[in-house]
């Protein structure tokens, strides 16, 4: 018996020889057959950057090390040598119930489920600066937020919570400094150290005034006191951040992704040029930023995104003088609002834990991992643990942050990072042009900038280039809408002023001392049992100019789609009954299937109900079989070759059945004008503007009273 000895070693390479990318780019352009390369296989973003189909040695990054070291200047690596290996991701998850009792409820049970910091969001009068009984909180009391109005509130709020090991962060919009003195007289209360206190105040008036078009105080006076507590905070608090850049009212409207790093680096120039020019120094002011970014559901653009968003920053503290050290970039990364869905909203899951994923991957140390059912109301239970088990199974059984920089090493990515952060850079060049984040916002530069870079992405939706699962792809009309219980904002309204007004203490509020001091006399004041509305009245909020500028729009993907279900849900309500559709199917199966299917996607985007399932050999039986349905719109499914002998005899007798409008899948190519004449009145096909066609159908039916 013949025996064969096996190589020690194995290397692939041997049996299949290395292909240099010209041979393999001749071989792909004769498979091509003389269709342009760069159109076929090179994508591009919404920022015109290009995606090529295959990266190679020769796409490397050039210069010697240009990426360093994790740890190490410029950072694009990850801000700390271990990144999150050693301990994990910090998830920290939101909190924003206006029940007071439910909403301490709430915080436990995230944190005995793995939470490991908490983001409290207060509701829209403590983000004014106003108290429950103050009449211009009348209509903002509970609204998208917690009723915390004095510190007695926040410490019955985090009763039994450990605030020596676990992490709040505030979201407090205008009122960042009042409501900053509430939790560090929470800390002082528990007995807590400074030096112990851990934490985010995020102080952010610009992405305040981004999103809300106010402030209830002049921008000088805002950044004075942001500046005023980022030194007071620096001096006492070094484990707490003060400064928060959160870009989020940018990417919500519709940003790109070079837009949403641009702004996000401009705002922070405009911080770190409000902090060093009131005393400040450069390296300790760096240290008292957070950075806030959303991601979507493109994760190799995300991933890139953040570890841009690492470099750049690095290099405006370097521009600004500071060490190297002092570059690193603190990072809490969530999914956006703008991809989230209220229709098929189980499919928020997935989008959320892509955008985890992705956050994970590029170097976020904080996470906030958002529950599916967030956009239809306060979530519940099951949601909540479901958003925080995504975080910890990408952890505790993926393991994704056991690995340093996963995205090193890659040629597509560390290009693509490249890339996308010289065009961030390039607009952030712009807006300096325009004399700073803060005129550009009040110039109208930024929205116009964002509203031209949204068109094309709305156009690529309208048509389902950019397909919305659930949504404009895959939709189930039928679906059963996810229940939450009531909120009775009237009775937690009426307990809040009732709890604030016995609370409230009479504090001595002088002027001088807010003047001279104001972060040390704010503390003292919530200390002294004083409420928000208070403090912020010490401030002067809402008593003297304020700023003003038209808000952001908040631009969700599938808001124009689901405004058509909506208004089928609205039509079956009142009469019963959906608007409807019928495939007229006409041939074998394999004709027509294909073409139906395109069909029933299509109309039930809009909310329409499809009847039909059979194919009909026929025009009469097809005409018959419509007429039965007692639908008033007929689609005519079949292939290219039958079209021609069937569409002419069919349309006709589809109108005289009573079709009020008749539709052919397909592209009419040379046939439009006879097929027209014939009794069509529009053609459907994959590159045609669904939604308009979807909005005009159903004004048609009289289901759709307004333009979308």
């Amino acid at each position: 018996m013949m025996t064969t000895s096996l190589p020690n070693e194995f290397s692939i390479g041997d049996e299949f020889p290395a292909v240099g990318y010209d041979e393999w780019r001749a071989v792909v352009e004769e498979s091509l057959q003389g269709a342009p390369f760069e159109k076929k296989l090179v994508t591009r973003t919404y920022d015109g950057l290009e995606i090529q189909p295959v990266y190679s040695p020769r796409d490397a990054v050039e210069g010697d090390d240009p990426l360093g070291f994790p740890g190490f200047a410029p950072f694009i690596r990850g801000s700390s040598p271990l990144g999150s290996a050693a301990g994990g991701w910090d998830v920290r998850q939101e909190f924003a119930h206006p029940h007071m009792e439910t909403a301490h409820r709430e915080i436990h049970d995230d944190l005995e489920g793995g939470a490991t910091s908490l983001l409290l969001r207060l509701d829209a009068a403590a983000r004014a600066g106003l108290d429950p009984d103050q009449e211009a909180a009348q209509e903002l009391v509970g609204r998208d937020g917690m009723t915390v109005y004095s510190a007695d509130d926040l410490n019955q709020l985090l009763a039994d919570v450990d605030l020596l090991n676990v992490p709040v962060a505030l979201d407090s919009g205008a009122a960042f400094l009042p409501a900053a003195a509430l939790l560090i007289a929470t800390w002082q209360r528990r007995g807590i150290s400074p030096s112990d206190c851990r934490g985010a105040f995020n102080a952010d008036p610009l992405g305040t005034l981004a999103r809300r078009g106010r402030l209830p105080v002049a921008e000088s006076a805002a950044l004075d006191s942001m500046a005023e507590l980022a030194e007071w905070t620096a001096d006492n608090c070094p484990q707490v951040t003060a400064v928060g850049v959160d870009t989020s009212p940018y990417h919500d409207a519709g940003a790109t992704a070079a837009q949403d790093l641009a702004f996000g680096i401009a705002t922070a120039v405009e911080y770190l040029r409000a902090l060093t020019e009131r005393g400040v120094p450069i390296d300790s002011a760096a240290g008292q930023f957070l950075f806030q970014m959303c991601v979507g559901t493109h994760h190799f653009l995300a991933i890139a995104k953040l570890r841009a968003a690492r470099q750049l920053w690095s290099r405006v503290i370097e521009a600004s003088g500071g060490s190297p050290e002092s570059g690193g970039m603190r990072l809490h990364v969530r999914v956006g609002h703008r991809v989230l869905t209220r229709r098929d909203p189980y499919v928020n899951m997935l989008r959320n834990t892509v955008a985890l994923f992705a956050a994970g991957l590029g170097g976020a140390e904080i996470v906030t991992s958002v529950p599916f059912d967030a956009l239809l109301g306060l979530p519940d239970a099951f949601s909540r643990r479901q958003a925080r088990n995504a975080a910890l199974v990408l952890m505790e059984e993926a393991h994704l942050n056991r690995v340093i920089d996963p995205a090193g090493g890659s040629w597509f990515l560390d290009r693509f990072t490249q890339q996308l952060a010289e065009k961030g850079w390039e607009i952030f060049q712009e807006i300096e042009r325009q004399g700073g984040m803060l005129a550009a916002l009040k110039s109208g530069w930024v929205a116009g900038q964002i509203d031209s870079a949204f068109t094309p992405r709305a156009k690529d939706i309208a048509r389902r280039k950019q397909g919305i699962t659930g949504v404009s792809e895959f939709p189930d009309v039928n679906e059963q809408p996810v229940e939450h219980s009531p909120v009775d904002l009237a009775g937690i309204a009426e307990a809040s002023r009732a709890r604030t007004t016995r609370a409230r203490q009479a504090v001595d509020l002088s002027r001088s001392s807010f003047d001279a001091e104001p972060v040390a006399a704010a503390i003292e004041a919530a200390e002294a049992g004083a409420t928000i509305g208070q403090i912020a009245s010490a401030l002067r909020f809402h008593q003297v100019e304020s700023a003003s500028i038209t808000p952001l729009p908040c631009r969700r993907f599938a808001e124009p789609f689901e405004a058509l279900r909506d208004a089928s849900d609205a039509c079956q309500v009142a009469g019963g009954q959906r608007p409807q559709v019928f495939l007229a199917n006409m041939g074998p199966l394999a004709h027509y299937t294909a073409r139906a299917a395109y069909a029933k996607n299509f109309f039930a985007a809009g909310g329409f109900e499809v009847l039909g399932d059979a194919g009909f050999a026929d025009a009469d039986a097809a005409a018959a079989a419509f007429k039965n349905s007692g639908a008033g719109i007929a689609v005519i499914c079949s292939s290219d070759k039958l079209y021609p002998e069937t569409v002419p005899e069919l349309a006709a007798k589809l109108k005289q059945a009573g079709a009020r409008s008749v539709v052919l899948v397909g592209n009419s190519g040379d046939h439009e004008s006879n097929w027209r004449e014939a009794g069509v009145d529009r053609f459907i096909f994959i590159s045609c503007d669904v939604l308009a066609t979807l909005q005009e159908m159903l004004r048609e039916e009289n289901v759709l009273k307004t333009p979308c």
